[in-house]
């Protein structure tokens, strides 16, 4: 009987290692990176910045030109590697005015889409 109970006690106590049990890594929502933030210019439609970013995780239901592009990423290894990135995106009629978060516009945003070249002076 005391080989059971200490056998007993030996096992539960090891069960209780929480760095011996296997934990995965939860990735939830949109990954995006820096070089598709760098695509994104204003004037771009919904449509286009959909097919460069994706779809958004969140739209707000009170403001539909509002998108909120959100990425979490929980290791199970260690609590150093836990990620959290926002982006969020403002439309009006259509068309992107506004970008903001944990990303780096490029140089080129503020330029609008589709804007005329300038012509080289000959």
């Amino acid at each position: 009987m005391l080989l059971r109970t200490t056998v007993m006690t030996i096992a539960l106590s090891l069960s209780a290692c929480s760095s011996w049990v296997y934990r995965i890594d939860i990735p939830q929502g949109n990954y995006l990176e820096q070089k598709s933030i760098d695509k994104i210019q204003v004037g771009m439609t919904k449509e286009q910045v959909k097919f460069i970013l994706g779809s958004p995780v969140i739209i707000d239901t009170f403001d539909k030109d509002t998108w909120n592009y959100v990425y979490r990423f929980k290791s199970g290894r260690s609590k150093e590697l836990n990620v959290q990135k926002n982006f969020t995106i403002k439309f009006e009629d259509d068309k992107l005015i506004s970008a903001d978060g944990d990303f780096e516009l490029s140089e080129n945003f503020n330029t609008p889409f589709n804007a005329p070249l300038a012509k080289e002076s000959e």
